[in-house]
């Protein structure tokens, strides 16, 4: 997985290619959680690239996209939004698996 470096590369990242942004922070254990099976959902669904998003670093980004819980995730393709699974609430696995497999 990718660390989100700048906006400039966010730009870069949404608006070429197929994306997902993983919105996450170090104090989050929830996020900790979800670390543990990342990487097998990145092998499963290896046709997307993921980007961390570190929301302390990256709070304006979070507020215009309204990303106001963690974990969170949003896929782009080109520029486009395809979908986001965007709340304060843990997820599974499967949850994640299921949100990115209804992305096509």
């Amino acid at each position: 997985m990718k660390n989100l470096g700048s906006m400039e590369e966010f730009e870069q990242f949404k608006n070429e290619g197929k994306h997902i942004f993983v919105f996450s922070a170090d104090w989050c254990p929830d996020c900790r959680f979800a670390d543990m099976f990342l990487p097998e959902i990145e092998s499963k669904f290896n046709d997307y690239v993921y980007v961390h998003v570190d929301r302390d670093e990256f709070i304006d980004l979070c507020q215009q996209l309204d990303i106001y819980g963690i974990p969170s995730f949003v896929a782009f393709e080109n520029g486009k939004e395809l979908g986001r699974f965007v709340s304060k609430d843990r997820k599974t696995q499967e949850e994640i698996e299921n949100f990115i497999s209804g992305l096509k």
